[in-house]
């Protein structure tokens, strides 16, 4: 059997990626030279003290203690994955028939890993359609229906940071008070904000934090994740099994034991300075959105925006695509022919992008590739 050639990519040298799955994950080249030399077979465990989290030879153990300092938390794992650090924390704290309640902009792992545990999920709604937006205070209604209905004060509140439909940023603090009002434990899903924005789990009240490396900490495509934890919670989440005794139980023993690590290690220092730069980054958000708004490209969700990732609709590309001769398909081959990918080929009516780590150049040539095109196609 002849194996046809895997097709190299090359979408972060020749083009303006806006994907916003990949742009907070993007690498650094310090970061690509490390992953090539721990890319075979387990070889980050070379000098394995029998779990991953307090290994020395790479400095796993020290990296995890400044994440800790770095997110304002105590103790920090890692996980496969942000949605494995938030199964984590379901399954330590809950039971089968439990409830917990969450954001309806959850990401769709928050409901799998609730599902997965057999608990009861209670959604505080958004205000729809076009904003989308959470209001803190309707955790604390939702909390009281949970308590009328089932005589019980749910066992977890969950929120979503920033969602990754329409990048609305919620009030994180104002959550934690009225979790802590009530005594019910807190996790912040930071999937697209740790690594992008400054946190400080303690300033915020969180009891947990969830991250993503491959969304916002720079560790590439490698399923990677973090679970920052109180104190407090630290003897509930961070359990060892009895047999095994140095194996965390809520990671089956050991997590991400590939080059992904070394990713988000290699990473972290990069990560650590950038968060400094997040007004900018919101800056150029507001200035591409505005640019694209006066093309008839209108941003859904929480105006003006507060985050890189933003959800749009426009009726002006989705009338091009119902006359052009590639059809719905002809924005993406438009936006590659001006140097530009990321958005999933086929939308023209409604499509998400994300700006981060773009320079004002980018930023005018986006403006610019979307003006083009409009005026191009759109008479």
């Amino acid at each position: 059997m002849i194996t046809k050639e895997i097709e190299l990519r090359d979408w972060e040298e020749e083009y303006i990626n806006i994907n916003p799955l990949q742009t907070g994950g993007r690498t650094y080249p310090d970061t690509r030279k490390a992953i090539v030399s721990y890319i075979d077979g387990y070889s980050i465990c070379d000098w394995c003290k029998g779990a991953l989290g307090i290994t020395d030879r790479p400095p796993v153990r020290e990296f995890l203690d400044d994440v800790s300092k770095f997110l304002g938390m105590d103790y920090t794992m890692l996980t496969n994955g942000c949605r494995e650090a938030k199964f984590a924390v379901l399954h330590a704290l809950t039971k089968p028939e439990d409830a917990i309640v969450v954001d309806s902009n959850r990401h769709y792992s928050t409901y799998v890993a609730a599902e997965r545990a057999g608990v009861k999920v209670y959604d505080v709604p958004s205000n729809g359609y076009p904003e989308y937006r959470i209001n803190p205070d309707n955790y604390a209604v939702v909390i009281g229906n949970v308590k009328k209905e089932t005589g019980s004060l749910p066992k977890l509140v969950l929120l979503t940071h920033v969602d990754g439909n329409y990048g609305n940023l919620v009030d994180a603090e104002k959550v934690a008070r009225i979790c802590h009002e009530y005594g019910i434990p807190f996790l912040l899903n930071a999937a697209y904000s740790s690594g992008r924005m400054h946190i400080n789990g303690k300033k915020i009240g969180a009891d947990f934090i969830a991250a993503s490396g491959h969304k916002s900490w720079a560790a590439g495509g490698g399923n990677i994740g973090l679970l920052s934890v109180a104190g407090q919670w630290k003897d509930k989440i961070i359990t060892y099994s009895r047999k095994y005794e140095i194996k965390p139980l809520e990671i089956i023993g050991c997590s991400s034991r590939g080059s992904a690590t070394i990713a988000l290690m290699a990473s972290f220092p990069y990560v650590k300075e950038r968060v400094n730069h997040w007004n900018k980054e919101v800056e150029n958000s507001r200035g591409l959105m505005k640019e694209l708004e006066c093309l008839g490209i209108n941003q859904i969700g929480v105006k003006p925006t507060e985050h890189d990732l933003n959800f749009v609709e426009s009726e002006v590309l989705f009338r091009i695509s119902e006359i052009h001769k590639k059809k719905h398909f002809y924005l993406y081959y438009e936006l590659k022919d001006r140097g530009i990918v990321g958005i999933k080929p086929g939308l023209t009516r409604n499509f998400k992008f994300s700006t981060y780590g773009k320079t004002e150049e980018q930023i005018k040539h986006l403006a610019w590739a979307f003006k083009d095109i409009v005026e191009k196609h759109g008479n």
